[in-house]
């Protein structure tokens, strides 16, 4: 990848290791490895999601000569390190205390030096002084450093709870709120909502220039990224300069030594990105934002349905009315293009069953368990889902009283709120659990199986 070098290994340990040796520091890539863009370094993407200085306020401090806005821009980039510090490398909150005290004693520590300083600059220009007054010029020097202020006893940024009381009057904070499910039992869940993330984050010149279809400069005959059929026979994506957001629901374990099933302290999380991203920043944790946390026995037992509701709120604002975006000076309206989750996910919020052991457990045809394990899928036995089919297995589910009906169990949470969100494309399958952790490892097993230990010349082969 570099000019001049030939050196090749399909190993990230080797590459890494001659990275180090020959090229240690070298930016001399080969053409096409790396898209230049115009991107700030490190405030930019804050700003993006938490700075109130927009772009056209933003002050060089190496051209600007006011003292006051100097000084508050100084304390202002020293939070967002300290931001990034918290929440992009997670240091705790301790350890970045301890580093702020170290460095404001070593701030106080050139007081001596500075005084050296000035005496040298006044004996060389022949100036009669007093060592007093440049004992009080030197200290004064020191105290009225905006870092040493800033870190210093009773500074804004010298504890935890001063740096997040500056990050909430400094920054356009988006706090999460909590909603009770039922006060006797105090079960709550916490939802941060969507339509204020989204105001923050589209204020963000670098972020509208990434986004496709949002722009008033972007065509839509020309050549893009978003190329997939779904996006392209889309009427509200395409036709209209719109927000696209994917979300992501997914169970974890905490705070449990047991191991990972007990469920003892499942939570549910729900996220979201921006369908408009190029490719490259879809799976960028600095592009994925929470929505809301639910623990997964309260989702069990309130369902989606009740869960749901602040989140279904927004997406059906953004939908009939959209949110303002004064970069772009209109209203600019969204949607959700599809709702990512494993099959047990995906079949509770798409209303399909839940019981992966009965006639008819595919939420993408209405083909059989025994049909799906015997019958080739080219064969055209399988009849995939429509959204004509699924109403009409929604209204023979309702006339006839059915538990379910072709693998329906009710009506989709989110499409029975969102005028625009299909249940038959709205849950695409996850490549992480369908192959990563579904199909794959089982054809590996079975490959490995054939070419066992019994035969080494295969395994060689196969192990490299």
């Amino acid at each position: 990848m570099y000019k001049d070098c030939t050196y090749k290994t399909n190993v990230y340990v080797n590459f890494k290791s001659h990275k180090h040796r020959r090229h240690s520091g070298a930016s001399d890539f080969k053409p096409g490895i790396v898209e230049n863009k115009i991107l700030n370094s490190g405030s930019e993407s804050f700003r993006s999601i938490s700075c109130d200085i927009s772009d056209d306020e933003h002050v060089d401090p190496a051209i600007d000569s006011d003292p006051v806005n100097l000084e508050k821009e100084i304390e202002l980039k020293l939070a967002l390190v300290l931001l990034k510090l918290e929440n992009i490398y997670l240091v705790s909150n301790r350890a970045t205390d301890e580093l702020l005290q170290e460095l404001s004693y070593l701030i106080g520590l050139s007081l001596p030096i500075t005084q050296k300083t000035l005496t040298e600059i006044l004996q060389e220009h022949s100036c009669e002084f007093d060592q007093s007054i440049v004992e009080k010029l030197a200290n004064a020097l020191c105290e009225s450093n905006a870092i040493k202020k800033a870190l210093g006893h009773k500074g804004p940024l010298s504890t935890a709870w001063r740096r997040k009381s500056y990050f909430k009057r400094h920054f356009n904070v988006v706090e999460p709120v909590e909603f009770v499910l039922d006060p006797k039992e105090k079960k709550t869940f916490q939802y941060v909502s969507i339509l204020k993330s989204l105001q923050q984050i589209l204020e963000c010149q670098t972020v509208l220039d990434q986004a496709r279809n949002l722009n008033d400069t972007y065509e839509l005959n020309q050549p893009t990224e978003q190329n997939g059929a779904f996006f392209k026979e889309n009427d509200f994506l395409c036709q209209q300069k719109s927000i696209s957001l994917i979300l992501y629901v997914d169970d974890f374990e905490i705070c449990n030594p047991l191991g990972t099933s007990r469920r003892k302290h499942k939570i549910c999380g729900i996220y979201w990105v921006r369908g408009n991203l190029p490719p490259l920043y879809h799976s960028s944790l600095s592009s994925i934002y929470l929505a809301a946390l639910i623990k997964s026995d309260d989702l069990k037992s309130f369902g989606y349905e009740n869960v749901l509701k602040p989140l279904i709120n927004d997406l059906v604002i953004l939908e009939q009315s959209g949110i303002f975006v004064s970069k772009l000076g209109r209203t600019v309206k969204g949607r959700v293009q599809c709702v990512v989750a494993d099959n047990l996910g995906a079949h509770s919020i798409a209303g399909f069953v839940e019981n992966f052991t009965g006639s008819h457990v595919c939420r993408f045809c209405t083909a059989e368990t025994v049909q799906i394990q015997t019958t080739e899928v080219n064969s055209g036995c399988f009849c995939l889902r429509t959204k004509e089919i699924h109403e009409e297995h929604l209204r023979q589910l309702q006339d006839n009283g059915l538990a379910n009906y072709y693998g329906v169990k009710k009506q989709c949470t989110l499409s029975k709120h969102l005028s625009y969100f299909d249940v038959t494309s709205g849950f695409p399958p996850d490549i992480v659990r369908d192959l990563f952790e579904g199909i794959v490892p089982f054809e590996l097993s079975l490959c490995l199986s054939v070419y066992g230990p019994d035969n080494n010349e295969h395994m060689r082969t196969i192990c490299g």
